[in-house]
């Protein structure tokens, strides 16, 4: 009887007040262990910010291994795209105008102008234009082509001419055809960001007036300047060119020259004229220290049609 009693009460829980004993085992050692607050050291690699930038780390490592491996795996090959030609990816007018030209081959002047003519897919009065690549480099001063030149026929533009002068100035300018003319209440349009005129011209006593607009008109090719012939004491011939048709060319950073030499309405003749001096202005351009070719190739086109080559006749 005694030693049963005592196996009952080795099974029977021991509790003292209120409290419950029990018997400890390793996993509960362990979640005891584990709820202990982690201790770490103020600075160094044992600092908490220094385990978590490199347990971040880890991660980052582990997510990259898994990115390049989802990208090594063999992904089924599908069609090929087909990318069109360029000239099947234009209108359909620009498609048949284009066919009236023969690829490769390099027009005369006069053949080249009757072509764009009838190449041109605009229902408007396209304008005519001139695209001259050189052979000079525009970074050197002296082959940094810049100049003006009056079209015989005009370009076909309607252009405003504003005067920036002295008032017995603006009123010689006014006779010659100026559609503006004015001294001091010319700046008050400018304050105001006023700008309906094509080309500004000023006295050069003027000039340090206009120095706090350059930001204004500079971008927009307004501000006058002594190259383009618009800075000058002669503003009624100034005038008088730039409604007849003067036009300024430059040569960019491509070392290519753009200019319109008028409009598809003009016909051939005109347009050959004012080509004509367009080349013989830019051959008189030709800078000395220039070695080799200097205009490399020359196309001619409307403002919406197919570019025509031209005969390089002009080295």
């Amino acid at each position: 009887m005694a030693k049963d009693e005592a196996k009952e009460l080795e099974k029977t829980e021991v509790v003292e007040g209120s409290t419950e004993v029990v018997e400890q085992t390793p996993e509960a050692d362990e979640v005891a262990e584990s709820a202990e607050p982690e201790k770490f050291a103020k600075s160094g690699k044992k600092s908490k910010k220094h385990i978590e930038e490199v347990k971040a780390e880890e991660e980052r490592q582990a997510r990259k291994l898994e990115r390049k491996a989802s990208d090594a795996v063999v992904k089924p090959k599908g069609a090929t795209p087909v990318t069109r030609p360029r000239i099947e990816r234009r209108g359909k007018k620009y498609q048949a105008a284009a066919k009236l030209i023969e690829k490769g081959k390099t027009y005369n002047l006069k053949d080249a102008i009757d072509l764009a003519i009838k190449t041109s897919p605009a229902k408007f009065d396209a304008s005519v234009e001139v695209h001259a690549r050189l052979g000079v480099d525009p970074r050197q001063a002296d082959q940094n082509i810049r100049t003006t030149l009056v079209l015989p026929n005009g370009n076909g533009k309607t252009v405003r001419v504003a005067v920036f002068a002295p008032l017995d100035v603006c009123k010689i300018a006014k006779n010659a055809g100026a559609d503006i003319a004015e001294d001091e209440d010319f700046l008050k349009q400018l304050d105001r960001g006023t700008i309906d005129f094509d080309v500004l011209i000023a006295t050069p006593q003027y000039m340090p007036k206009l120095g706090k607009y350059a930001r204004l008109l500079g971008p927009k090719g307004l501000m006058p300047n002594p190259k383009a012939g618009t800075v000058t004491m002669d503003v009624e011939k100034a005038v008088k060119e730039a409604k007849a048709g003067k036009v300024e060319y430059r040569v960019d950073k491509q070392s290519i020259v753009h200019i319109g030499v008028g409009k598809v309405s003009f016909g051939v003749d005109k347009l050959l004229e004012n080509t004509n001096a367009f080349f013989d202005s830019l051959k008189s351009q030709k800078p000395a220290s220039l070695k080799g070719s200097y205009v490399k190739s020359v196309y001619i086109t409307t403002t919406m049609g197919p570019s025509i080559q031209i005969e390089n006749l002009y080295n």
